[in-house]
């Protein structure tokens, strides 16, 4: 069995950079519609009452899915790009418990 492979990252954007840093991300995420069956979610969300804020919550269908994700030149392209819109991240790595429409594991 495999198992999903999750996480969620804060970004705080520095003054003035919102617009450039969502610009990246909708060019990215789009790579990441058309290139990868292995992410099952990739959902980008603002946070109310906080326009400096992006949340990203990313959800793999397991380690690998993940890792290749990670390989991939848009996401390379991404992950050398958005320092320079950022104050700072926050990366948190998830083990999915239980939860709806959630494939928690899968035969191997």
């Amino acid at each position: 069995m495999t198992e999903p492979f999750a996480l969620v990252v804060r970004f705080t954007l520095a003054p003035g950079a919102a617009q450039a840093f969502d610009e990246l991300v909708a060019r990215t995420v789009e790579s990441i519609r058309s290139h990868e069956p292995g992410t099952v979610i990739y959902a980008v969300h603002d946070v109310d009452g906080k326009p400096e804020q992006r949340i990203f919550y990313e959800l793999y269908r397991d380690r690998a899915a993940f890792d290749a994700h990670e390989e991939q030149p848009h996401t390379r392209h991404f992950l050398s790009e958005r320092n320079r819109y950022l104050v700072s991240t926050e990366v948190d790595f998830l083990s999915v418990r239980t939860g709806k429409g959630v494939p928690l594991a899968s035969p191997a």
